[in-house]
């Protein structure tokens, strides 16, 4: 068996909904929005002040992709030779846990460097307990849904991460407006994180069986993974688009204050994520079924295309309000493509026997890109010390390439399923 013959796993029925099989991804991706987002770059002000603000969160940033790159590969091997999957997200959602209220103590009770490196303790070990437990849950998808349901399952799980994230950001701005201490916010994720954890760990049952093992099914080395071209270019081209959005995604809270002159960053940049995650609530259910029909480079083209236009616009923006529909031009790009990124890797998977190892590798190439957090934080402090927001130029500049990059390496991915029309 080689690896360009992969071997197409007998899905089984789903006994549970797209909703909530993908309900955890909803809990994680509000957890990842209030702290990446709105939290962290308002804590790294306090902890290290306005010269640094963008080399210390660009750091924390790549600290936490160290664990987030190793992690997910090790952890789905295991996970594969078990045969199950619920077990590590039940731990993973407790470390998880732990490392919010270890975070929590270090803003509202510790001050100066040796709170600052408390809050990185707590923040390693919320990545290590969440990378825990979504290397053997991303196999879900690959392990139990049918490939021509993929689109519409990867759809949905889009959606409610756009509904997460947008929750998410308007928690943010009415926690900020009520003027609630950071516990609040620390417990709300919290709460919101074990709740949909605790609806997919209930909602799934056939994930807590072993899996079926075939075996004729081949475990590719790592050599072997990466010489299977489908999984190669997948993996390059989700290196691309992570690329574009870390280049961007920590700073918007300090493009919102520097660049549009907003008195209020933190409400500033949670109405501009509001934006992006509304328009991409409409995009991503819709780009998951045409996906199915059309196949799935096809909305790639389009969203990296939109998305790569309007970080570029973002940068001439007159106003506020001119920002705020850029960034709803951009979300409908984002939507899309969310709604196809999981439908796309499970495709490219070339073993049954190893769903959650692959899929956790696969997993490294949005992780990994994390680690650009640092140099684009110096490029952003340097750039803006040389001149006027020149740092925003060449942050944003490389985003748009970078999702450039992705749409033209897109083209090399070698169709693997039968289109439905």
């Amino acid at each position: 068996m080689t690896p360009h013959s992969p071997v197409a796993p007998k899905a089984r029925t789903v006994l549970a909904s797209p909703w909530v099989l993908s309900a955890f991804w909803f809990g994680t991706a509000f957890h990842w929005l209030m702290l990446l987002t709105l939290l962290m770059p308002a804590h790294i002000v306090k902890f290290v002040g306005e010269d640094q603000k963008g080399t210390y969160l660009g750091l924390l940033t790549a600290i936490g992709a160290v664990i987030a790159l190793v992690v997910p590969p090790v952890v789905g091997a295991h996970s594969d030779r078990s045969g199950r999957r619920l077990p590590y997200l039940k731990l993973g959602v407790g470390v998880n846990l732990a490392g919010l209220a270890v975070m929590a103590l270090a803003v509202t009770t510790l001050g100066g460097g040796h709170g600052f490196w408390i809050y990185v303790l707590g923040y390693l070990l919320v990545q290590f307990g969440n990378n825990y437990a979504t290397a053997p849950y991303s196999a879900l998808i690959p392990q139990l849904v049918p490939q021509e349901q993929r689109g519409r399952y990867s759809g949905v799980m889009g959606m409610l991460q756009a509904i997460a994230q947008l929750l998410g950001a308007a928690s943010g701005f009415a926690l900020g407006a009520l003027g609630l201490p950071a516990m609040a916010a620390f417990a709300l994720m919290a709460v919101v994180l074990l709740g949909a954890a605790l609806i997919t760990i209930r909602g799934v049952p056939e994930a807590d069986q072993p899996a079926p093992v075939q075996s004729d099914a081949p475990v590719l080395s790592w050599q072997e993974l990466f010489a299977y071209q489908p999984f190669l270019w997948v993996f390059v081209t989700r290196v691309m688009f992570a690329l574009g959005q870390y280049s961007v995604q920590p700073f918007i809270q300090y493009y919102t204050a520097d660049v549009l002159r907003q008195p209020n960053p933190v409400a500033s940049s949670s109405i501009m994520l509001a934006c992006i995650i509304v328009a991409s609530i409409v995009s991503a259910l819709v780009g998951g079924r045409i996906s199915d029909r059309v196949g799935r480079k096809p909305v790639i083209y389009v969203a990296g295309s939109v998305m790569a236009g309007a970080a570029l616009l973002l940068l001439v923006a007159p106003g506020f309000y001119v920002a705020l529909l850029l960034a709803l031009v951009f979300g409908l790009g984002y939507g899309a493509f969310s709604s196809v990124d999981w439908a796309l890797g499970s495709d490219a998977m070339p073993s049954g026997r190893s769903f959650a190892r692959d899929m956790g590798i696969w997993h490294v190439a949005f992780v990994a890109p994390q680690f650009v957090g640092a140099p684009q934080g110096k490029l952003l402090d340097w750039g803006n010390a040389q001149a006027e927001n020149l740092g925003y130029t060449l942050v944003f500049g490389l985003a748009a390439l970078f999702f450039i990059l992705g749409v033209v390496l897109v083209r090399k991915v070698p169709e693997t399923r039968h289109v439905h029309r």
